[in-house]
């Protein structure tokens, strides 16, 4: 059996606490192994190779450098979630991990000690393996390539956060070339022809000059960040020569590495990462009016994306469904619209299967509050973030803070917080101010946790995954409702496409997507029996608008109210507040079956 989760903090969580408490519980002899992808565990070669080549600029890259060759001498394992005095975004992890264009495979020196190779014999004989979605897709993958598996065969299989599959198939469906995949690959070029002779100039040079047509790609587009349809880049003029000019580059490059790929096992594997990345840049620039492929490009401050997308992945996902023998079980708190799969079973490909829904062990109407402020203007108001604080002020002084604050975008997480500040100043309010990206969010959360009346400001990646239990956690504060962009290119075309096919895109796919997402985030709130708190809803188009019943009656058994007095009531607080007037109180409280006025 397989089971496949989220990520890979919920696949240790699997393995070392939930899998061994259920297994003491039945007193079921199964052995179960843990298996990630190759770039969690410690390469020997590029160890080697980095410790050898002293490249290092920082000094802290060294000290960690030293760290993880210590590290690997003693691990069984090779995980490198294992070392936890190096931080997840160290820049070391990249030098000593391999991936699976650099793998030298059996031509490895080290292949008899490979951790990953390890790691996938004891999955092969166990009766039970815990893996996360990106490595089942990659195992998906290799399969339909005929290139070999990463997974063991299994009978059944259980995919659990099955609400993430469709954005993470999204990814391994499609192709991705990047400009800093380019620069690696240079430098990897670099690395190996000196390695095999210091004396051929031909490839580093060739290298150099494919790095720097790759950030002058990037640079021929003068946005700071964002997504963009390839229609609406055909309007810089210097995309295109830019474009060319790199698979010009890239060109060279791989006819250089092919003619002396004979010297060494390095230059042979990057002779066929060159390739491949070839291959990939000149599909990329075909014009293919009748393709089922959306074309689109994402910014990032160092880095261009160059991405083909599926149009729909119903398709493939049915191919495969029906073409493995096996059980499949699809697991998730937020699978459902007000009990109705069809969003889900449409985009999964999924037509012949058994849906069915539980209730929550818990007590949402005794041990919970959902309240909608009045008053508020439309979202797309300049002034909205302003009048969210102002609204989010006395439910934090009721709560004593302990609370997260959910945005859609990053945009809106900067404003509230500076404006939070400046608030918490005027007020004279001392509670622990926390926004994402400072740290990670590991420490950040470890950091609200000891805080106890801290106020956490988060976007997507603290929506789910994240498990606070206790009073630490008593307020979950969402400022919109989560739809997402409609001018990103990938839905934009896809809701085009079902629309065209005379369907209501924004019915069948965009409001389920929605709904969803906002059942993640109020999912941060309850986390067992013994919790209680407050799920505070800010968007007045959950009232306002026609769909949002469908949203109202997919939320839990809260006890609902749009009365100030009774959130504080809830936690036990004067209703005298001299920031009652700013909310503007009126109207009754609803209870949790009640649908919107």
């Amino acid at each position: 059996m397989i089971i496949s989760t989220g990520t890979k903090t919920l696949q240790d969580q699997l393995f070392n606490r939930d899998i061994p408490t259920l297994r003491a519980i039945l007193q079921v002899p199964v052995t179960v192994a843990l298996l990630k992808g190759r770039s969690n565990y410690i390469c020997h070669y590029h160890l080697e190779q980095t410790l050898r080549e002293g490249h290092l600029r920082e000094r802290a890259e060294i000290v960690h450098l030293h760290q993880v060759a210590a590290f690997a001498e003693s691990s069984t394992s090779g995980d490198i979630a294992e070392l936890t005095t190096i931080p997840e975004h160290s820049g070391i992890w990249r030098q000593v991990t391999s991936t699976r264009d650099n793998c030298l495979g059996q031509e490895c020196p080290h292949h008899g000690k490979c951790f990953v190779l390890n790691a996938r014999k004891e999955a092969q004989q166990a009766d039970l393996v815990v893996v996360n979605h990106h490595l089942f897709f990659a195992d998906v993958m290799l399969r339909d390539e005929g290139a070999g598996e990463l997974l063991p065969q299994a009978n059944t299989v259980i995919l659990d956060e099955a609400h993430q599959l469709p954005e993470t198939a999204t990814v391994f469906f499609g192709r991705t070339l990047s400009t800093s995949l380019l620069i690696e690959l240079g430098r990897d070029a670099i690395a190996e022809a000196l390695n095999a002779s210091a004396e051929f100039r031909d490839i580093p040079d060739a290298a150099l000059a494919l790095e720097k047509s790759s950030k002058d790609l990037r640079l021929a587009l003068p946005l700071k960040e964002g997504r963009l349809a390839y229609d609406q880049v055909k309007r810089y003029e210097g995309f295109v020569p830019a474009l060319d000019q790199v698979v010009a580059r890239l060109d060279s490059l791989h006819t250089l590495v092919v003619q002396q790929a004979e010297r060494s096992e390095g230059l042979h594997a990057v002779a066929l990462r060159t390739q491949a990345l070839l291959e990939q840049a000149r599909s990329w620039q075909k014009e293919d009016e009748g393709s089922d492929q959306i074309r689109w490009l994402e910014c990032l401050s160092q880095s261009l994306h160059l991405n083909l997308t599926p149009l729909s992945l119903a398709d493939t996902f049915k191919a495969h469904w029906d073409a493995a023998q096996k059980s499949w079980i699809f697991t998730s708190a937020t699978l459902s619209v007000n009990g109705d799969f069809k969003h889900y079973q449409q985009e999964m490909g999924l037509t012949d299967i058994k849906a069915l829904s539980w209730d929550s062990p818990f007590d949402y109407a005794t041990q919970s509050l959902l309240y909608v402020p009045q008053g508020l203007p439309q979202p797309n108001t300049p002034d909205y973030t302003v009048a969210v604080v102002e609204a989010v002020l006395p439910v934090l002084q009721a709560s004593a803070g302990r609370a997260f604050i959910l945005f859609t975008s990053h945009r809106a997480l900067k404003e509230a917080h500076e404006i939070l500040k400046l608030r918490f100043e005027t007020l004279g309010l001392s509670y622990p101010l926390f926004i994402q990206g400072e740290t990670s969010r590991s420490e950040l959360l470890n950091r609200f946790r000891q805080a106890e009346h801290g106020v956490l400001l988060g976007s997507s990646s603290f929506w789910e995954g994240v498990d606070v239990k206790g009073e630490a956690l008593s307020v979950v504060i969402i400022d919109k409702l989560p739809f997402s962009p409609p001018d990103d290119p990938v839905l934009a075309a896809r809701i085009e496409e079902i629309n065209r096919q005379g369907r209501n895109a924004f019915m069948e796919y965009q409001l389920p997507r929605a709904v969803i997402a906002l059942k993640q985030g109020a999912g941060r709130l309850i986390r067992d029996e013994q919790d209680r708190g407050l799920l505070m809803i800010c968007d007045p188009r959950l009232l306002g608008k026609p769909y949002g019943r469908r949203i109202w009656m997919s939320l839990p058994p809260m006890r609902r109210t749009r009365i100030l007095a009774e959130v504080q009531e809830f936690f036990g607080t004067s209703t005298a507040s001299t920031l009652e007037g700013a909310s503007g109180e009126s109207g009754n409280s609803m209870r949790a079956s009640s649908p919107p006025p």
